[in-house]
């Protein structure tokens, strides 16, 4: 009997491999052409991302965001995960535009668990710093603002001493040696920015001690942070550097190890999934996107829906950019000229490096101050 296109056939559960092996059996029964949608990329969809792929199957790959709105055009209110599937289904029918889904090679996959976990990390010390600068303002506010909190030297001096008292007894030379002797750079100017704060304030507000101790409990976490993403740092470069385009990549002004291999777990490495830069360039958020409506014609706006990672990356990088290129200096400088804001013209900037990283990545080449067809004319 002939099926009904968009007609529901199978409606099983599926919740370890035995299951999904015989899914794959049921579904490939039905007929020669499958296609199928998930709506995770990675994490627990992985198992079945790569039995799909070791069995040569089309996977594709659909947001939650596009699932939850599509699911607004369809009848009833009602979320549950039989209505996602089946929306997911017929919205993998009807569609032409959703991205393929491929494994990976080793690295890419290795260097996007590594980058996530480092941007764990990195919230996290964010997250503690903030905590240790709101601590330290409630017993020391002039130390608190004479103090850079995210590097080593000041974080030092905070496990040993966290009040102006403390600091007055201790004494200058007293101090500077401590510091000396536990490494910490330039240490005779962060023993007088120490002394001079402490020399402002000589009252002693409640709650001193026991946030003292939490100051120092503080510190030593955020030193203990620094550390796992040094170490973390190491092993990203020594991995991405297994990868065949770390040196076109690394070789683009501003992009370096640790926002090159971000590139990379972002897009996976495959230039091939975007087929244009517009499209890579789109999907990292950094090219416009018409509203034209009725009459009106050539109006942009910002896109809504990107890889805020990738956007992060390509921003970034530009950023840096200008401060170690002329050629991009340049670029921004005529941006500015043409009355742009500086936000617009980094923007700018990162939507034409993305054609010049897509062209090195297509050919295989590092970034080059003169193209080699300027060279050979």
């Amino acid at each position: 009997m002939a099926r009904v296109p968009g007609q529901e056939v199978l409606d099983p559960l599926v919740p370890e491999l035995p299951e999904l092996l015989e899914l794959l059996t049921d579904v490939l029964a039905l007929g020669d052409e499958v296609t199928w949608g998930i709506d995770l990329a990675d994490g627990g969809a992985a198992l079945a991302i790569t039995i799909l792929s070791d069995h040569e199957q089309s996977v594709h790959y659909i947001s939650g965001r596009a699932i939850h709105r599509a699911s607004e055009s369809y009848r009833g209110e009602g979320k549950t995960d039989a209505k996602d599937a089946a929306v997911i289904a017929d919205q993998v029918r009807i569609r032409r535009d959703l991205h393929p889904l491929r494994i990976g090679d080793e690295t890419v996959t290795d260097l996007r668990i590594l980058t996530g976990r480092r941007m764990d990390l990195v919230a996290d010390r964010t997250r503690t710093v903030n905590r240790l600068r709101a601590q330290l303002s409630g017993i020391f506010p002039g130390l608190e603002r004479a103090l850079d909190l995210t590097n080593t030297g000041p974080l030092m001096l905070l496990t040993g001493y966290q009040t102006p008292a403390a600091i007055r007894r201790t004494g200058r030379k007293r101090l500077e040696t401590w510091l000396r002797n536990r490494k910490v750079l330039r240490s005779d100017r962060l023993a007088e920015t120490a002394l001079e704060a402490a020399g402002r304030q000589h009252t002693s507000l409640p709650g001193e001690k026991l946030t003292a101790q939490m100051v120092h409990t503080l510190a030593r976490e955020v030193i203990a942070l620094n550390q796992q993403a040094a170490e973390l740092d190491k092993a990203i470069e020594a991995r991405f550097r297994e990868h065949r385009d770390f040196e076109v990549i690394t070789s683009m002004p501003g992009l370096g190890v640790i926002p090159g291999a971000d590139f990379l777990a972002a897009t996976g490495g495959d230039m091939s999934l975007f087929g244009t830069p517009d499209r890579l360039a789109g999907f990292g958020g950094v090219a416009p996107v018409p509203r034209d409506s009725g009459k009106i014609s050539g109006n942009l706006r910002r896109p809504r829906r990107y890889n805020r990672r990738l956007q992060r990356v390509f921003y970034i990088s530009a950023l840096f950019s200008i401060r170690h290129s002329d050629e991009s200096r340049r670029f921004y400088e005529r941006k500015r000229a043409e009355g742009k804001r500086h936000l617009q013209a980094v923007l700018a900037l990162a939507r034409r490096r993305v054609n010049v990283l897509w062209a090195l990545l297509r050919d295989g080449r590092t970034y080059e101050l003169v193209p080699p067809i300027a060279l050979a004319a």
